[in-house]
C-alpha cells in the first residue's frame, strides 16, 4: 500500500487504519502467546494456577515499568522509531519463546519463558504507545478519541482472532509452533509500518513524568479497575473451561474481542462528541453485569454471554478516559502522558493473572470473575464522580 505518503490531513485516515492493521498482525505476538502461555504452564511444565497467572501477568509487569519510557522515547524520537523498536522486541520474545521448548528442565524452561515474557512487555509498551503518538500526531489531538479507537480496535481484534489461532497452533504443533508465529507476524507488521512517513517530534517545555501521572491519576484509575475484568478472562478463561470439560475453550477472547470492535465501530466517536467520563460510566456498567455473568455461570454459553458483555463495556473506557488525558498535557508531553496513561491499564493486566491464580488455587476458577465485578463496581462510583465533576464544569457561574 503506502510507498512515502505524505502526512496531510486528507491522508491521514487511511495511514491510520494501514497502521492499526500492522499492529494488528503485530500484536497477534501477544494474543496467541496469552492463552497458550497459561495452558503451557500448568499442562506441560505442571506448575499450576498461580505460577500460569505468573508467567501471563509478568509481561504487564515489563510493561507497567517501560511505560514512561516508551513515552519519552516517543515524545524525544518519534512515534514511528518508538513502534518500530517495539516490534524488534516482539520477535526477540518469540524467539526466547522458542528456546524455551528445548529447555528440558522445568524450572529452567519457566525462568527463560519469564525473560520471553518481560521481553515481550517491553514491545508491547514501545509499540503501543508508539503508534498512539505516531497516530495523534497524523490526526490531530482534536481527533484524539478516533485515533485511541481505532488503534485499539486493532489490539483487540487481534486478541478476539488471537485466542483460538494461539490454541489451534498449540493443539497442532505444541508451544514451539506458536512461539515460531509469534517470530514472523511481528516481521510482517514491521514490513508494513517502515515506509509510513514519520512525524517529528514537537519542542517545547517537559515536565518530569512524575507531574504528568499527578495531572491524569483519576483518569488512570478508571482504566485501571476496567483492565482487571480483561485479565481475568485472558488469563482463567481457558483454563475455566478447560477444567469444566467444557467445548470452545478459545472463544473466550474471541467473543470478548468481537464485542469490544464492534461497539469501537458503532461508539468510536462518543468520547469526542459528549466527552469521556458519561462514556465511562455507561461502559462501567456493562462491564460489571458481563464479570458478574462469569462468576455464576454455569454453561458455556452463559459464560461466553458474560465474556462477550464484558467486550463491550471494556471497548470504550480507555478512549474515552484517554480524550481526557490529552485534553490536560501539553501537545509536547502526549507520549508520556499515554504512557503513563496506559501504565495504569497494564498495572491491572500485571496484577491480577498472579493475585487471582492464588485465589482460585483455593477458590476455583470463578472466583476470579467476582474480583472483575467488584472492580467493575468500583468504576462505576469513580467515573460518576469524573461525570459529576465535568457537569460542574460545563455550568454556568
Amino acid at each position: 500500500m503506502p510507498g512515502t505518503p505524505s502526512a496531510d490531513q486528507d491522508k491521514a485516515p487511511r495511514l491510520l487504519l494501514w497502521l492499526a492493521v500492522a499492529l494488528f498482525l503485530s500484536y497477534l505476538a501477544v494474543a496467541m502467546s496469552m492463552p497458550t502461555t497459561t495452558v503451557y504452564v500448568a499442562t506441560s511444565l505442571h506448575m499450576g494456577n498461580a505460577l500460569a497467572g505468573l508467567a501471563v501477568g509478568v509481561a504487564f509487569v515489563s510493561t507497567i515499568i517501560t511505560r514512561g519510557f516508551a513515552g519519552r522515547f516517543a515524545d524525544h524520537k518519534g512515534g514511528k522509531r518508538c513502534m518500530l523498536y517495539g516490534l524488534v522486541f516482539y520477535t526477540l520474545s518469540g524467539v526466547l519463546a522458542a528456546v524455551v521448548t528445548w529447555l528440558t528442565v522445568p524450572w529452567a524452561a519457566f525462568g527463560m519463558l519469564v525473560v520471553a515474557r518481560l521481553t515481550l512487555g517491553l514491545g508491547e509498551s514501545l509499540t503501543v504507545v508508539g503508534l498512539l503518538a505516531w497516530g495523534i500526531g497524523l490526526m490531530g489531538h482534536h481527533r484524539s478519541g478516533r485515533v485511541l479507537s481505532v488503534v485499539g480496535m486493532g489490539m483487540y481484534g487481534s486478541l478476539a482472532a488471537g485466542s483460538p489461532v494461539g490454541l489451534g497452533l498449540y493443539n497442532q504443533g505444541g508451544y514451539l509452533l506458536v512461539a515460531l508465529a509469534c517470530i514472523a507476524t511481528p516481521v510482517v507488521g514491521f514490513a508494513m509500518a517502515a515506509p509510513v512517513t514519520a512525524v517529528p517530534p514537537l519542542g517545547g517545555d517537559r515536565l518530569p513524568i512524575s507531574r504528568i501521572i499527578n495531572k491524569i491519576a483519576d483518569l488512570g484509575l478508571v482504566v485501571f479497575v476496567q483492565g482487571i475484568g480483561f485479565a481475568a478472562i485472558g488469563a482463567f478463561m481457558p483454563l475455566m473451561f478447560l477444567h469444566r470439560h467444557w467445548p470452545h475453550a478459545a472463544l473466550g477472547l474471541t467473543f470478548f474481542g468481537v464485542a469490544f470492535v464492534l461497539v469501537r465501530i458503532l461508539c468510536s466517536h462518543l468520547p469526542d462528541k459528549l466527552g469521556g467520563a458519561r462514556v465511562a460510566f455507561v461502559s462501567m456498567l456493562v462491564e460489571t453485569c458481563g464479570q458478574l455473568l462469569l462468576w455464576q455461570a454455569a454453561t458455556p454459553n452463559v459464560a461466553l454471554a458474560g465474556a462477550f458483555l464484558t467486550g463491550c463495556g471494556c471497548s470504550m473506557i480507555f478512549p474515552a478516559m484517554g480524550v481526557e488525558v490529552v485534553r490536560r498535557v501539553a501537545p509536547q508531553m502526549r507520549g508520556t502522558a499515554m504512557g503513563g496513561f496506559a501504565a495504569f491499564q497494564d498495572l491491572a493486566y500485571g496484577a491480577t493473572g498472579p493475585l487471582t491464580g492464588l485465589l482460585a488455587e483455593r477458590a476455583g476458577d470463578s472466583i476470579v470473575f467476582m474480583v472483575g465485578g467488584m472492580a467493575g463496581v468500583g468504576g462505576l462510583l469513580l467515573s460518576a464522580r469524573l461525570a459529576w465533576q465535568e457537569r460542574i464544569a460545563m455550568m454556568p457561574d
